[in-house]
């Protein structure tokens, strides 16, 4: 029998911050035992995050430039460098408890790089990884970065989690050296597909590649 965890899909755009303490607060709880293992996906406001030891350097652009932008920056406890999350860009954030699952880290980050992988494939797209780069990559003209990976783990319980560009505004990119990487575009679905991503149809491919990667039903809140 498949193990079981809840799905919580936030609809709109979700401020960067309150996802945070949303993060905060239900790692706490799974800790004790009050809640189970539990996916939340979501789109976020325009925001730009750094990792606890990321340089601050990654962010190009000025504090007039992000305002007009309308983008905030956040420093987190995650891993990694800078990173852009926006509308258009499915956020999965893994509240689970790695002893139950019976993997470690590295696992781990390897399922979630599977799920955007095989969510890409839902959508008509073929991506893998590249050896030595955490991430999910889409060779080809209009190739790149399609999916990132930033995970915190505390106690065995994780939280913070990955990025797949269905259909952002991935000129906002250019303000950002995206997770350190200099030398390596950033894609999206649309690009590859050259036509926009319904992003109800992301949610789906995201949510069902969950399952089948992590051997687990989830059931929506």
């Amino acid at each position: 029998m498949s193990r079981e965890a809840s799905l919580l899909i936030l609809e709109g755009l979700t401020p960067y911050g309150e996802a945070h303490a949303m993060q905060l607060d239900r790692v706490n709880r799974r800790k004790v035992g009050a809640i189970g293992d539990t996916l939340i996906l979501l789109q976020h406001s325009p925001v730009f995050t750094l990792g606890r030891n990321a340089d601050a350097a990654g962010v190009l652009a000025g504090d007039e430039e992000l305002a007009r932008e309308g983008i905030r920056v956040h420093r987190i406890e995650r891993g990694g460098q800078a990173t852009y999350h926006g509308p258009g860009q499915i956020v999965g954030y893994p509240i689970f408890d790695l002893h139950g699952l019976r993997i470690g880290v590295a696992e781990y980050v390897r399922r979630l790089e599977q799920v955007m992988i095989d969510a890409a494939a839902a959508l008509g797209i073929e991506a893998g990884r590249r050896e030595g780069i955490t991430g999910v990559f889409v060779d080809g003209a209009a190739g790149g970065k399609i999916g990132a990976v930033g995970v915190r783990v505390t106690r065995g319980i994780t939280y913070h989690g990955f990025a797949f560009n269905a259909d952002p505004d991935l000129t906002h990119y250019r303000l950002i050296v995206p997770c350190g990487m200099t030398d390596t575009p950033v894609t999206s679905a649309a690009r590859v597909l050259g036509e926009p991503v319904d992003t109800t149809a992301a949610f789906d491919a995201i949510s069902g590649a969950f399952e089948s990667a992590f051997g687990l039903e989830l059931t929506r809140r």
